[in-house]
């Protein structure tokens, strides 16, 4: 079986807020998304509400290539939005802004999904991080995204980013999963024999009239409907762009994890989604401080200790896919916290000081804005 290319794409979605309040923007100022596609080669897009801003990297063949991509995006965006006295932050939810407050984009896609589905739409003011890897042969991408349903827990515990809403702390780590989940066909995907087994069932909603195509089908993981990959899209979008590049750089040695075990003829046992929500949960709930179940021996685990099995397991795949420092790297972001810890820290040590509720918020968007462009460590 020939290896896969494990080429690699990255999305990200930023929340676009006024520097001096802090406060999400209610509307997009026009040709903000033409700045930053003129400094980077229009790899921008819009998203539902004004107030986003996505950007994509190329195809990246390596992470030297896809830490060079974000980073050049995220400094497009960050010099483009200067210019209208904004700034993006990189966070899955705004610590105190208001969802009934913003504004829609007008594109048709975006029209008929907030007509279609109400306020389960309306109250979506999150964002993700969604990671692409390269796989040509369809019947592999279904086989290894059944079987990395198993570990997406883990790599939401190493980028949760989502513990405010609407200027409240909600006691959770990740909060994004607690609003996305509402919306239909979200949630582990089911598990699927073949590739054709898979579009089989997606054009049953196709034909009837409910979807438009495989794109509106929001799993954790998916197949790409636009490309040759597996997409993973249940982590919250990590502040700290090189937190971004380890979660990139596990995901991608995970599933060569995978394949490797399906050369030998060998594969990570199924367990069933009742058993993985669980995890998911407790992922949410307590990030890496917290512990989830090893479902092999029966019994909770913290995390750290989950997470140095992973780095071992993957570490085969980390050498031959030089991400070597980025996999290490993950031990750190559990050290010095997620930006959800990070966050939390922030807010409550400015209590602590006598600053205000409403000025304990806006420290954690100015830590936010400063993060979301600092370099990364190395």
């Amino acid at each position: 079986m020939d290896e896969p290319a494990w080429t690699m794409g990255i999305e990200e979605e930023y929340l676009l807020v006024e520097r001096d309040t802090g406060a999400l923007i209610t509307r997009q100022p026009p040709g903000l998304l033409e700045k930053v596609a003129d400094l980077r080669h229009g790899l921008v897009a819009r998203e539902l509400f004004s107030s986003q801003i996505e950007i994509g990297t190329g195809v990246c063949a390596n992470m030297k290539e896809l830490r060079a991509d974000i980073g050049l995006l995220r400094i497009a965006v960050t010099e483009a939005a200067a210019e209208y006295g904004m700034a993006p932050i990189a966070v899955s939810s705004h610590p105190f802004a208001r969802w009934h407050s913003q504004q829609y984009t007008e594109a048709e896609r975006y029209q008929t999904l907030t007509r279609d589905l109400q306020a389960v739409a309306r109250r979506m003011v999150i964002s993700g991080l969604h990671v692409h890897v390269g796989i040509e042969d369809p019947d592999l991408r279904i086989d290894l995204m059944d079987q990395m349903a198993y570990f997406l827990p883990h790599l939401l515990a190493l980028s949760t980013s989502s513990p405010f809403w609407e200027g409240r702390e909600t006691g959770l780590k990740c909060y994004r999963l607690a609003v996305g989940e509402a919306l239909p066909r979200t949630g582990f995907p089911e598990k699927f024999g073949s590739w054709s087994d898979f579009r089989r069932h997606v054009n049953v909603l196709v034909q009837a009239g409910i979807i438009e195509d495989s794109s509106m089908v929001w799993w954790h993981i998916r197949p790409s409907e636009r490309y040759p990959t597996v997409e993973m899209r249940v982590t919250d979008l990590p502040t700290r762009m090189e937190d971004t590049i380890a979660l990139a750089a596990m995901y991608v040695c995970l599933l060569r994890m995978l394949w490797r075990l399906k050369l030998e003829n060998r594969r990570w046992r199924s367990y069933a989604n009742f058993l993985l929500s669980e995890n998911l949960w407790r992922a949410e709930r307590y990030g890496t401080g917290g512990e989830l179940m090893d479902f092999g021996k029966g019994v909770l685990v913290p995390f750290v200790d989950l997470l140095e099995e992973l780095i071992e397991l993957v570490m085969p795949d980390a050498e031959a896919l030089d991400c070597v420092e980025e996999i290490e790297h993950t031990r750190t972001i559990c050290e010095r916290g997620t930006s959800a810890d990070r966050q939390l820290a922030v807010y409550h040590e400015a209590l602590e000081e006598g600053a205000t509720t409403d000025e304990a918020l806006k420290a954690v968007v100015d830590m936010l804005i400063a993060d979301t462009l600092a370099p990364p460590s190395r």
